[in-house]
């Protein structure tokens, strides 16, 4: 029998009545001649609650303790949606990360997968069992308890379907598919029915909240077909793989330059002022941060100004408490001048493998931000993305024009009720 990994968020779970839909749709794939081996989230909006609690004790919470308390929220979902399997005549286990064979590195709250040692899942698949597993989770060679970090249900999940030999990943949220923009604050925003790996990859880097950056990352790197879909509704989503197979000829010709307009809010611009200008400083600066596990984005030196000059980059927001302990130290180790943070920021991309072969593209967007008096902070490119820093209070209206500008709005205009296939 094929082996079908399917994930499903915090809002597929979040009361009784969607467990229950969510136990029948399993249990469908089930009867259909599938092994089915499914990765659960934290129901609702459970792990922020727990997160507000930690914090009413603790200002600052043990790491330890706090995946300890986190990785509970997966733990009763797996538990109940196995009660609701079998209740429908079927039998299911539940596995923790760990029972599972999750092996991690040893770092609290972002720990990386090293590898995947799931005996007891494949036992358990090979006795026609439905299989349930925690996601968000693991245990590190140092036999703790770990967990992923944002969105570590969806890496759980293909971590799982490449160690299985899964024919596909099943990504069950709230929303169709992955959308050329943010269906909330787009509306004429359109479904994308097949995106490559690549293009996916910097949608997630850039702010799409839709597949967490590692889980795309992981099916890049091991062609793990990903399946985008709404546990709300039956119709396909969008399909995640190679490029070459993602579509056929006449699909690819009739592709816009720009896939998608994404954005962030949850970014922060931090600049070290007037360190010496010399080799090997900036190796210091971003070493440090490394050694904080801070993930950097945005990088920008500025021209040196007599023997000085200024490093800026963003972070994510949350990151931010790391990176002040390690910017403190590494200012009055190199002398600078001093250091500041600005959370007022938000980052703006467009994402797309035709601006490849199209001049102009950056251009265009520059100027359409520009026509609107929004300054550009900071600006990054790679072949397929374009990325600027702006103030975080203009995200909506640039998101808006530049969704516009290139093509991306559908010709539809859906009223909140209105059903999009009829259009």
């Amino acid at each position: 029998m094929s082996i079908v990994v399917q994930k499903y968020g915090g809002s597929s779970v979040a009361d009784a009545a969607r467990i229950v839909n969510v136990a029948r749709r399993i249990v469908d794939t089930y009867e259909q001649g599938h092994s089915v081996c499914a990765v659960v989230s934290a129901r609702g909006d459970t792990t922020d609650e727990l997160l507000a609690l930690a914090y009413e004790i603790s200002p600052k919470p043990p790491e330890r303790e706090m995946d300890m308390l986190l990785t509970t929220g997966e733990r009763v979902s797996c538990a109940l949606l196995a009660m609701a399997i079998d209740r429908l005549g079927k039998e299911a286990v539940s596995y923790t990360g760990s029972q599972a064979g999750i092996i991690t590195d040893t770092v609290h709250g972002k720990a990386r997968i090293l590898d995947i040692r799931a005996f007891r899942v494949e036992e358990a698949l090979a006795a026609g069992k439905i299989v349930l597993v925690a996601g968000f989770q693991g245990v590190s060679t140092a036999k703790e308890v770990t967990t992923l970090g944002r969105g570590g249900s969806d890496t759980t999940a293909v971590a799982l379907a490449h160690s299985l030999g899964a024919d596909v990943c099943e990504i069950y949220t709230d929303v169709e598919g992955v959308y050329t923009a943010n269906p909330s604050l787009v509306a004429r925003a359109r479904k994308i029915d097949a995106i490559s790996y690549d293009e996916m990859l910097e949608m997630a880097a850039s702010g799409a909240q839709v597949l967490a950056l590692r889980s795309v990352e992981y099916a890049r790197k091991y062609r793990i077909p990903i399946h985008v879909r709404s546990s709300f509704a039956e119709a396909d989503g969008t399909w995640v793989r190679e490029e070459g197979d993602a579509m056929d000829v006449e699909q690819q010709l009739e592709q816009p330059i720009i896939r998608a307009v994404t954005y962030t809010t949850d970014e922060a611009k931090v600049t070290v002022r007037h360190v010496p200008d010399r080799p090997g400083v900036a190796a210091r600066v971003f070493s440090a941060l490394a050694e904080a596990h801070v993930n950097v984005d945005t990088i920008i030196q500025n021209t040196s100004e007599s023997g000085h000059s200024d490093i800026s980059c963003t972070i994510p927001a949350e990151d931010m408490p790391s990176a002040d302990k390690a910017l403190r130290r590494i200012v009055e180790e190199l002398g600078a001048l001093s250091y500041d943070s600005d959370d007022s920021v938000a980052k703006v991309s467009i994402v797309g493998a035709g601006m490849r072969t199209h001049p102009g593209v950056a251009a265009t967007m520059f100027q359409t931000l520009a026509d609107r008096g929004i300054n550009l902070d900071m600006i990054s490119t790679s072949p397929i993305k374009i990325s600027c820093v702006i103030s975080k209070d203009r995200v909506d209206e640039s998101v808006r024009a530049l969704h516009t500008v290139f093509g991306l709005d559908d010709d539809c205009i859906y009223p909140e009720t209105a059903d999009r296939e009829r259009c």
